[in-house]
């Protein structure tokens, strides 16, 4: 594999000042003050995420578990991977084992990490953490309150057919369904 091309320059942008816009609780808008490479002052607005956890759950082979939930942004059910996002200190592999359970009911015996994503690099300091999980064992589900979802086991193939039709849609889905069919295979049985 070849690298990519050393950068030619340093685009490091200095922050001045910053200041909390808005504290929602679960996201923070921050607005700051820059000074750009050439000197020249700006400003950046972004959202502070706690980060979060996607779980590629393996019933066997070729079956992982998925959950359909409706998602209020865009006002419709979406098909995803299951994922969750980390509490305060938490390490990303805990939350995956707690949010798997919490939402699936799934414990698992062998777990990965799969890739990190940074979803909304323009506009958020978001990280994703993608984990692999097999040898699972049913130990029933424990739904966050006012959390609602449907559990439901799939065919990778079907599943990438879905991405293909447009019926999952899902970023973080996506990609954990296309690393897989590329990579996944091949490097972890």
């Amino acid at each position: 594999m070849k690298s990519p091309p050393e950068p030619t320059g340093d685009f490091t942008e200095e922050t001045v000042s910053s200041r909390l816009v808005h504290d929602g609780g679960f996201l923070k808008l921050r607005r700051d003050e820059i000074r750009l490479p050439d000197g020249a002052p700006a400003w950046r607005e972004y959202v502070e995420h706690p980060g979060a956890v996607v779980m590629m759950a393996f019933l066997d082979e070729e079956t992982i578990v998925f959950e359909r939930q409706y998602r209020y942004p865009l006002r419709r059910h979406f098909i995803e991977l299951p994922a969750g996002k980390m509490e305060a200190g938490e390490p990303p592999l805990s939350t995956a084992r707690r949010e798997l359970v919490e939402e699936c009911g799934y414990e698992a015996a062998r777990w990965w990490h799969v890739t990190t994503l940074h979803p909304c690099v323009g506009y958020s300091d978001e990280v994703i953490e993608i984990y692999g999980a097999r040898d699972l064992t049913h130990v029933g589900a424990c739904l966050d309150p006012g959390e609602h979802l449907e559990v439901f086991p799939a065919r990778i193939d079907d599943a990438l057919g879905w991405v293909r039709e447009g019926l999952i849609s899902d970023t973080k889905t996506i990609i954990g369904l296309l690393w897989w069919s590329r990579y996944g295979r091949a490097e972890v049985k």
